[in-house]
């Protein structure tokens, strides 16, 4: 399994950055797991659109995933537009984003799969667990395993018990971190800090720790150090060109 990110900031994309997206890929199926603000950019420097064989979207915050919309555009508006493109969401997480141009203009280039969290679902090789985790709007953490390997990601939560069991023994956890270490009183049950990322992977067992949604200007470093508090394993920050093969 091969995880590529295209993008970590959180709220808005960073100069030469961009928000959540990560391929995701095994066996040659290329899942694409969130697409905010600026990935779909980062994406077709890799891969065009027509290559990509599926979508996950954690939650609805158009910074997970405004950029479905150029997307489903490259692959409906070509001359030879590709077969439907699965895309797995949350009831309503994308009534935002797919009303953004006239009805049925991108009809015919994706199929929308709503799911419950806590579901279960089998995308390509993938085995993917679905997990609701507390955030200000419904939202899906997934344990994604395929090749006797693991990858768990949060989308954007709050510290929770449910995270640690997500990321049980995972060999990568991708993990939602806002903040350095103080949550605003407001935020503190729908967002986490590095500090609490560390502290839920060491608590899960996993191989490594990967940070994402950094708010723009944290110095990835002091994100590093605040998540090293508490856990022992590698830690890194997600940025734009990060590539991690799970072993």
């Amino acid at each position: 399994m091969r995880l590529t990110v295209l993008g970590g900031c959180g709220v808005w994309p960073d100069a030469g950055q961009a928000c959540s997206g990560y391929l995701v890929e095994h066996d040659g199926f290329r899942l694409l797991v969130d697409v905010g603000y600026a990935t779909a950019l980062r994406l077709l420097e890799r891969i065009t659109a027509d290559q990509v064989d599926a979508v996950f979207i954690s939650h609805g915050h158009p910074d997970h995933c405004a950029d479905l919309n150029p997307l489903l555009r490259a692959r409906a508006l070509r001359d030879d537009p590709p077969a439907p493109l699965p895309v797995y969401a949350l009831p309503g997480a994308l009534d935002a984003v797919l009303a953004l141009d006239r009805p049925g203009m991108l009809d015919a280039a994706y199929v929308l799969h709503e799911f419950t969290a806590g579901t279960h679902l089998d995308i390509g090789p993938f085995r993917a667990q679905t997990r609701p985790l507390p955030h200000f709007v419904p939202n899906a953490g997934v344990r994604l395993a395929a090749g006797g390997r693991v990858l768990a990601y949060t989308g954007d939560s709050g510290p929770s018990p449910d995270v640690v069991e997500l990321a049980r023994g995972a060999d990568v956890l991708l993990a939602e971190a806002t903040y350095l270490d103080q949550v605003p009183p407001d935020s503190r049950r729908y967002q986490s800090s590095a500090c609490q990322a560390g502290r839920q992977a060491a608590d899960a067992d996993v191989g490594h720790l990967i940070l994402t949604d950094l708010q723009p200007g944290t110095d990835p470093a002091a994100a590093r150090c605040a998540a090293r508090d508490g856990y022992g394993g590698p830690v890194d920050v997600a940025v734009a060109d990060l590539l991690v093969d799970l072993p």
